[in-house]
C-alpha cells in the first residue's frame, strides 16, 4: 500500500512539474500535453465562459469559478477534516503505544507497527485517507492557478480598484490573503498547536509566504486566494464548529 501511494505521489509531481515549465506560455485550445489539454485549458475556458455571462467581468468570473471548484472538492475536504479529527482523538493512545514500545530494535518496532494498525482498525481510522483528497485536489488547484496566469484575457481586464494582470497597487489583496490564511489555519489547528510545535510554526509561516507570493503575483491570483480562504473559513466553521466552541470555552475557563 505504501509503495502504491508513493508511486501516485511521483506521478502527481511529474504531471505538475511538466506544466510548470509552461507557466509563461498562453493557454489556448491548441496547447498540447495532458496537463494543458485536460486540466489547464478546461479551467481557462470555464473562467472565460463564466466571465462572459457577467458581461466580461473577469474578476467576478474568477470568484464564481473559485466557488464552483471549492464546492466540487468539498466532499474530499470534509473527509480529510474528519480523518484528521479522528487521528487527533487517537493521539493519547498512540503516545502510550510509543512509550510501551520505546525500544528501537527491529522486533519491538515491528510490534509497535502491529499494535498501531490494530488501534486504527479498532476505531475505523485509515492513516492514509487524509492523503487521497490532497492528491486529487492539488492538480485542480494548481491547474486553476495556471489557468489564471496563462489566460491572456484576464490580464486585459480590471476589477474593483486593481488590474487583474498587475500587482495590487495598494497591497490590500495580499494582506487580506495573508490574514484569511492565518484565520483558516488557526481554525483548522484549534486545540493542536501545543501538541504539535511544527504545526504551530506553520500557523505563522504559511500566511507570511502567501503575502510574499501575493505581493509579487498578479492581483487575479490574490483574488483567487482570498475567495478560496473565505470559503475554507466558512467550511471549517461548519465542520469543526463544536470543536472550536469547546476550545474557546476551555481557553476561557483556563484564565
Amino acid at each position: 500500500m505504501k509503495k502504491r501511494q508513493v508511486a501516485w505521489l511521483f506521478l502527481l509531481l511529474a504531471v505538475m512539474l511538466a506544466g510548470c515549465s509552461e507557466i509563461n506560455q498562453p493557454i489556448t485550445a491548441e496547447s498540447k500535453g495532458f496537463w494543458n489539454e485536460y486540466i489547464v485549458y478546461p479551467l481557462s475556458w470555464l473562467i472565460t465562459y463564466t466571465s462572459e455571462l457577467f458581461g466580461s467581468n473577469y474578476g467576478l468570473g474568477i470568484i464564481v469559478v473559485t466557488l464552483l471548484i471549492r464546492f466540487a472538492i468539498l466532499p474530499l475536504m470534509i473527509q480529510q477534516t474528519r480523518n484528521s479529527k479522528a487521528m487527533q482523538a487517537l493521539q493519547p493512545e498512540l503516545q502510550k503505544l510509543r512509550e510501551k514500545y520505546s525500544s528501537k530494535d527491529a522486533q519491538t518496532q515491528q510490534k509497535l507497527q502491529q499494535e498501531t494498525m490494530l488501534l486504527f482498525q479498532k476505531h475505523g481510522v485509515n492513516p492514509l485517507a487524509g492523503c487521497l483528497p490532497l492528491f486529487i485536489q492539488m492538480p485542480i488547484l494548481i491547474g486553476f492557478y495556471h489557468a489564471i496566469m496563462r489566460t491572456e484575457e484576464i490580464a486585459r481586464h480590471n476589477f474593483l480598484w486593481f488590474d487583474l494582470g498587475e500587482k495590487d497597487p495598494f497591497f490590500i489583496l495580499p494582506l487580506v490573503a495573508g490574514v484569511t490564511t492565518f484565520i483558516q489555519q488557526k481554525m483548522m489547528m484549534a486545540g493542536t498547536e501545543q501538541q504539535n510545535p511544527q504545526m504551530a510554526m506553520m500557523l505563522w509561516l504559511m500566511p507570511i509566504m502567501v503575502v510574499v507570493f501575493a505581493i509579487n503575483f498578479p492581483a487575479a491570483l490574490s483574488l483567487y486566494w482570498v475567495v478560496g480562504n473565505l470559503f475554507m473559513i466558512a467550511q471549517t466553521y461548519f465542520i469543526k464548529g463544536p470543536d472550536l466552541k469547546a476550545t474557546k470555552k476551555a481557553g476561557g475557563t483556563g484564565k
